[in-house]
């Protein structure tokens, strides 16, 4: 039976980065068993040097391993939050966010809501918002669906209340966003 390890990174929040993580293990030789966002798994542990000399080459592309466990949860918290809003195609309408998460990290989310407030700054939930008002400012800048269309496909009860939590988060309504067509307004999502 062969052991397995994972190490945890941070900043990885899309598919091109998964190739550029695999790329990074590809360039010192290390084959893991697989590459997921924020996360890869190793057959076996890698020594001490190699970690110092993985983290090097990861900061050169923008990523950082994380060590401690309270920093993975909260890596961990964020990789959910993204690939729900940002990779999946149908957003659940139902999802709760508290039980979503404490189920998936098998963590109370109390505990979750409060580490994340303290080390993050923000609460879990201004977060949630935050990401997804950056899909619903690439929806609008593909211009590929109306309003009501995206507010019914990020789960919002009514174009109201994406309208209100846009205005709150950007300045301005979605309608006036897409009027700019601004990529620059645009933030990427490791530093949301």
């Amino acid at each position: 039976m062969r052991t397995q390890t994972s190490v945890f990174i941070k900043n990885m929040v899309c598919r091109r980065c998964i190739l550029a993580v695999e790329a990074v293990f590809e360039s010192m030789s290390i084959t893991p068993m697989s590459v997921s966002l924020g996360e890869v798994k190793l057959p076996a542990p890698i020594s001490e040097a190699e970690l110092l000399e993985l983290n090097d080459k990861l900061k050169k592309k923008g990523f950082e391993l994380i060590g401690d466990e309270k920093s993975v949860l909260l890596e961990k918290a964020k990789t959910l939050i993204i690939e729900v809003i940002h990779h999946k195609d149908e957003f659940d309408l139902k999802t709760n966010w508290s039980d979503f998460l404490s189920e998936k990290l098998g963590v109370d989310y109390a505990y979750l809501s409060h580490l994340f407030s303290t080390v993050v700054g923000i609460t879990l939930e201004q977060y949630i918002i935050r990401q997804k008002v950056e899909k619903v400012k690439e929806h609008l800048f593909y211009d590929e669906l109306s309003v009501k269309e995206i507010a019914y496909k990020l789960g919002y009860s009514s174009v109201a209340h994406l309208s209100s939590q846009f205005k709150k988060v950007t300045g301005l309504t979605p309608t006036a966003f897409k009027a700019t067509h601004d990529i620059q307004k645009r933030n990427p999502l490791d530093q949301i």
